[in-house]
């Protein structure tokens, strides 16, 4: 068993590259053991793991097709044995908008997959433990706000999976677990933003309408800076969108609505002013 005294131990899923890569960096650059999950590229996750270590930080990979339900136990249960525990779980990994793919991958990998990483995750997880799940303004307020053609599936599948794991709030909360839920609206430089250019430029070029895009550094910060928010379970980060954050009151840091956290990363806020409000 790996010694990580005094570290957390924190899995992000789909950490390969993007989003979950930054949200790895921030972290282990923060003192956290970071787990860097993949599903085929592990040439490009092990790149991820070699700039953490060569800037001083400590990390390790572990590849897993989380939509694949014996992969995704496996995932956890080598974590588990590696480490002794699983203080931090952070939910990136997604999917459903590569062309060819199943109609019923997006819900198996943003419903399913997230649903069964937690209920694997949660026995092995101390009281004040963190997870993190990962969406977008379009998922968050899918039947409430338009959303692109292309994008349709993705949102409604990844506001299944909020749903499900909001659902599973008792039980975390049982355990001494905290859920906290980061949305960000497109997010400039990622691969969902690159492939919907290509396919329905308008629906891109309408959002930068409303406002610079949130940048991967600056969603990433958020991410990472929610693992150690403390408040109420099942809070809501909002990162970017300020058109989207009219709805739920969002004037700033602080506001409240129902059970979630309003947080707007932007217009002067950053992820550092996140952590220096909410963080434990």
């Amino acid at each position: 068993m790996s010694d990580t005294t005094g570290q957390r131990i924190v899995l992000v899923t789909g950490a390969a590259r993007g989003i979950g890569a930054e949200t790895a960096r921030v972290l282990a650059a923060e003192g956290d053991h970071v787990v860097v999950n993949y599903r085929e590229k592990r040439k490009r996750a092990q790149g991820v793991v070699d700039a953490i270590r060569a800037a001083g930080g400590s990390a390790s990979v572990a590849g897993a097709d989380i939509a694949a339900p014996e992969a995704a136990r496996t995932l956890i249960d080598g974590v588990v044995a590696e480490f002794g525990r699983l203080d931090v779980l952070v939910l990136n990994a997604s999917g459903g908008l590569e062309r060819g793919a199943d109609p019923g991958y997006a819900m198996a990998i943003n419903r399913d997959a997230q649903r069964r990483l937690v209920e694997a995750a949660a026995p092995h997880m101390r009281s004040g433990a963190r997870i993190v799940f990962v969406t977008s303004h379009q998922a968050h307020f899918h039947g409430r706000k338009p959303v692109p053609e292309d994008y349709a599936p993705i949102a409604a599948s990844k506001r299944a999976g909020e749903d499900a794991l909001r659902a599973m709030i008792p039980e975390l909360e049982a355990r001494g677990i905290e859920l906290r839920v980061v949305s960000g609206d497109m997010i400039e430089g990622t691969i969902i933003v690159t492939l919907l250019e290509r396919r329905n430029p308008d629906a891109v070029s309408a959002r930068k309408s409303h406002g610079e895009l949130p940048t991967v550094a600056e969603f990433a910060g958020a991410v990472a800076a929610a693992t150690r928010a403390t408040g109420v379970s099942g809070g809501t980060v909002y990162v970017g969108g300020a058109d989207y954050l009219v709805e739920v009151g969002a004037v700033g840091v602080g506001a409240d609505k129902g059970d979630d956290l309003v947080v707007r990363i932007g217009s002067g806020l950053s992820a550092a002013s996140l952590e220096r409000e909410f963080g434990g």
